[in-house]
Formats: C-alpha cells, sequence, structure tokens
C-alpha cells in the first residue's frame, strides 16, 4: 500500500510520516519511505523550482513507488506534489494500492511555522516559486483525496489514529 501524503511546504507531511513510519515499524510492518525533497537530491534534481522539475520528480517517486509496492506493507511518500495531474497518474498506476492523504493547513498558519524559513523570504522577496505561495506555482487542493488532515486543527498523534483507523491498520 503507498500512502501518499501532499500538502504545502511546512504544513506536516514529514512530521506525520516519519510518525506513521516510526508507529507501523513498531508494529513489525516493514515500511518504505520516499521524501520529494530526498527523491529530488538522489536524481540531481535542481533546487530552483519550475513547473518541469516539480513534474519530473513526482513522476520519478511515482515510478519508484510502482517497483516498491509489492515488496514492503507500506510505502510512505511525502511530497508536496502539488499538480492534481500526477496525483491522479499515480492513483491510476497504482490502483487500489494507493491512499492519499491531504495534508491541509491554512496560509496564516504556514506563515507562522515556517519551518524552513522559506515564507519569510517569499515575504521578503528574496524567493519568487514558493509552491503554494507565489503566483507562478500554485498549489492546486486535491480533487479526490482518501483522508484530510487538517494540521492546524489536530495533533500529531490525533492525526496519527484518525489515519490509522481510516485505513483500517490493526496494531
Amino acid at each position: 500500500m503507498v500512502i501518499w501524503f501532499t500538502g504545502m511546504s511546512g504544513s506536516g507531511k514529514t512530521t506525520l510520516s516519519k510518525s506513521l513510519i516510526s508507529t507501523l515499524k513498531q508494529n513489525n510492518y516493514s515500511v518504505h519511505s520516499l521524501d520529494g525533497d530526498t527523491v529530488r537530491k538522489l536524481n540531481n534534481e535542481s533546487t530552483h523550482f519550475t513547473k518541469d522539475s516539480i513534474l519530473n520528480n513526482n513522476y520519478s517517486i511515482i515510478e519508484k513507488c510502482v517497483k516498491a509496492v509489492d515488496q514492503y506493507d507500506f510505502v510512505i511518500v511525502s511530497v508536496i506534489s502539488p499538480y492534481e495531474k500526477t496525483r491522479r497518474y499515480a492513483r491510476k498506476v497504482l490502483k487500489k494500492k494507493y491512499f492519499e492523504i491531504y495534508i491541509k493547513c491554512s496560509l496564516e498558519t504556514l506563515i507562522l511555522r515556517d519551518t524552513k524559513g522559506f515564507y519569510q523570504k517569499a515575504l521578503n522577496g528574496e524567493i519568487d516559486n514558493l509552491i503554494g505561495y507565489s503566483s507562478k506555482l500554485p498549489y492546486e487542493e486535491p480533487d479526490i483525496s482518501d483522508l484530510i488532515i487538517s494540521t492546524d486543527k489536530l495533533g500529531k498523534q490525533e492525526a496519527i489514529q484518525i489515519i490509522l483507523k481510516e485505513m483500517s491498520i490493526n496494531l
């Protein structure tokens, strides 16, 4: 099963995916993790975000999921994946082995959290390609997601319990 976390930078994708991975491993599930930033580095992709580089990175992650999905109980993906096109493609190729979780968070909260300092840089005009903040690179909220977790309203443990329950994962 591929569990695909999508959401804007700072929404909590990595935090929740790491917590879920830990919980699953503690309960003897085999788990493989794919993080958007890590895959980008492995593929020697530019850190200058363009629509094409984002799409290429997302399609590369989908390829890795297809190769790994039958080798593990769970493949956990944490990636902004801002375009509905790539998320629909992942759902199409992985079929019933795909579970999408939209990690939703208000822009106001993201700016306050600013875990990587990107929002401050965008506010200061130092960067103009922050996904979901820049008009050049919008974040397209999912039309279809299996679960929505609002991290500006839920704590980490509560969110993990909801994910486990929605996926019918018995621990």
